[in-house]
């Protein structure tokens, strides 16, 4: 219904559409467009008038078309996980992604970002800028609120929170670890911007214990954004621990997550619970959106703890902020 454009038609119609009339404009036959208008009318997107068989929009209807939440989460797990998710069980027993050669051939989807097709690679990015892109205002007066003048973000991905984070203290600097693939596009992303010559990348595997966040100096401020959710039990402490060697009893470290129990509304949790799925069988196999508590018990098994936590950020953020014991 949105990609053939009939929610959009109907919607712009002054007093709704019949069948034949969606037929036509819609360049499909009556009887495609009577299978999808049917459906819609029994799920809600659509309404339709007795008397003149016409069809007009819902309410729910008209969110599914506006509600930029909605169309991401479509297009995700439209583009990214459908395919995938054939292969679920297989991954949950198995504890390793094997939808993802549905995608391509690599150990993790992250390695595989930066060749996935266009279409793919802007519903997976369009997903994760979305939900944290909404938290970024409040998540800055948060972190800034300790003047950090040197600021380490593990996992920065293209490097939107860095970019956001120079523009927000000019005397901040800012050093992203990032898988090499990814800081590539990071520095592709960032040349030119505002503030681009105090960000600086290092390209690293962290899931490869050997390797270590830069020891040269301590950071003020280390920042892990939907970062640890890509990663199991086991990992997440051995990257915390690597992270307490670069900070001193004056940092803090930054996590924002979507805590699953730490939600305003139930339908929260359910998404979130099932977003799990794709961690199962399209990203790594052994991840997940973490319960609040796990993620405590995590943090403290890495030898910190926690100062304060700030919840319901943009979409449903917590922001966990930590300090050496």
């Amino acid at each position: 219904m949105l990609k053939l454009g009939i929610m959009e038609m109907i919607r712009n119609s002054e007093d709704g559409l019949t069948i034949s009339e969606i037929a036509k404009k819609a360049n499909i036959s009556t009887y495609a467009a009577k299978c999808l208008l049917e459906a819609s009318l029994c799920i809600g997107i659509v309404l339709v008038d007795p008397n003149t068989d016409k069809f007009t929009i819902s309410k729910t209807g008209w969110f599914l078309i506006n509600d930029p939440a909605t169309r991401v989460n479509i297009n995700f797990n439209h583009d990214v996980n459908y395919l995938g998710w054939f292969n679920l069980e297989e991954s949950l027993i198995e504890g390793k992604p094997i939808g993802l050669k549905t995608l391509g051939d690599w150990p993790t989807v992250y390695e595989g970002l930066s060749s996935l097709p266009k279409q793919i690679q802007d519903s997976w990015f369009g997903f994760d800028h979305f939900y944290s892109d909404n938290s970024f205002d409040q998540a800055l007066e948060i972190v800034f609120a300790n003047k950090p003048k040197t600021l380490l973000d593990v996992g920065g991905n293209t490097g939107r929170w860095a970019l956001r984070c120079v523009d927000y203290d000019k005397d901040v600097n800012v050093t992203i670890l990032d898988l090499p693939q990814q800081i590539g596009m990071m520095k592709d992303n960032v040349k030119g911007q505002n503030g681009a010559d105090r960000i600086d990348g290092l390209g690293i595997n962290l899931l490869d214990e050997s390797s270590e966040m830069p020891t040269d100096r301590k950071f003020e401020a280390i920042w892990m954004s939907q970062f640890l959710d890509c990663f199991s039990e086991e990992q997440i402490v051995s990257i915390l621990r690597r992270a307490a060697k670069v900070m001193d009893c004056d940092s803090r470290l930054y996590i924002m997550e979507t805590l699953w129990d730490r939600q305003r509304f139930e339908p929260a949790a359910l998404c979130l619970t099932l977003t799990s799925l794709y961690f199962t069988a399209i990203a790594n196999g052994n991840s997940k959106m973490y319960h609040s508590e796990d993620m405590e018990r995590l943090v403290k098994e890495a030898g910190l703890q926690i100062e304060q936590i700030h919840d319901y950020l943009g979409q449903g953020h917590s922001i966990i902020v930590c300090k050496l014991k």
